[in-house]
């Protein structure tokens, strides 16, 4: 009874999409959003534009999350591993799980339009690239870049955030964007690994069921060897010292050791690699950039 009655209440309900989405998981992108916001300040941005790029950041991850567990639903119920979701495993409607997205959606056009009309104007743009996501392995084995993308935008907006225009010298969030995009599509495929045989069965497209787990593996390590890549030029081009030098090894070194724990015939520990390692990546590096600012 107590179960049922978790499910059924309001706040049942939002407390399962909670969990659905993997709220906490918005650890991946925003620290990056946090480092461009940083960066751009020369600091700590304003509180009042900190706080509505943070806002920004949850509700826009948390709308896109819940459209993506919305539109996979049907799947989900079908693959033996999502068959426990929230919606396919009945836990909450999907008309609920529709007026979430559509109040996540409102909380980020409204936490936009108070950053700025530049920041409103291109709000709509980042939705549609965040719900298109969802979509994407219907149609292409590059979904994981489109998510990779679609993260890497965090940065980008979170720049324009704060300066309040896209002008002068954009290499910063550009290199942000970039790592971002190579991080999350190297992880992504990764993760992905744990489908291949469902996904290459029900005709739906990723690296892992096109080319198998083993090629996909090695693919992954390349798309990090880029990411790792590109932390190196930040490191050269951002003019901060050696705390963001070590920020940067800590991360590398988080994205050597997810590799090492996943083999083509042992994927039992891609939760650690994709959750735990990945998460503590992001938020190193950005509190080794933050630190670094505060010391100059």
């Amino acid at each position: 009874m107590a179960e049922r009655a978790l499910h059924t209440s309001f706040g049942g309900r939002l407390r399962t999409v909670s969990e659905m989405i993997k709220l906490s998981h918005t650890l991946f992108a925003l620290p990056f959003a946090l480092c461009a916001a940083w960066l751009a300040a020369g600091g700590v941005p304003a509180p009042r534009t900190l706080g509505l790029v943070v806002v920004c950041a949850v509700a826009a991850r948390s709308a896109a999350m819940g459209f993506n567990r919305y539109v996979d639903r049907d799947i989900d119920a079908e693959n033996p591993r999502t068959a426990s979701r929230a919606l396919p495993a009945g836990l909450v409607s999907p008309r609920f799980v529709l007026g979430f997205i559509a109040c996540c959606s409102a909380v980020f056009l409204s936490a936009a339009a108070l950053l700025g009309p530049l920041c409103l104007a291109l709000a709509p743009f980042v939705l549609a690239v965040l719900f298109s996501y969802s979509y994407a392995k219907r149609f292409t084995a590059a979904a994981h870049l489109v998510l990779g993308f679609a993260l890497a935008l965090a940065p980008l907006g979170a720049w324009v955030a704060v300066r309040g225009e896209i002008a002068g010298d954009l290499r910063l969030p550009l290199l942000l964007g970039a790592l971002v995009m190579l991080w999350v599509a190297g992880f992504d495929v990764i993760y992905a690994c744990q489908d291949a045989g469902f996904d290459r069965a029900a005709g739906l497209h990723a690296i892992p069921s096109r080319f198998g787990v083993a090629k996909a593996l090695w693919i992954a390590r390349m798309l990090h060897v880029g990411a790792g890549a590109v932390v190196l030029v930040l490191a050269a081009t951002s003019g901060l010292g050696w705390l963001q030098l070590l920020g940067s090894a800590a991360f590398l070194g988080l994205l050597a050791t997810q590799h090492a724990l996943v083999r083509a015939d042992d994927l039992t520990r891609v939760d650690v690699a994709f959750f735990t390692l990945n998460g503590w990546a992001s938020v190193i590096y950005f509190a080794a950039t933050a630190l670094d600012l505060a010391l100059l």
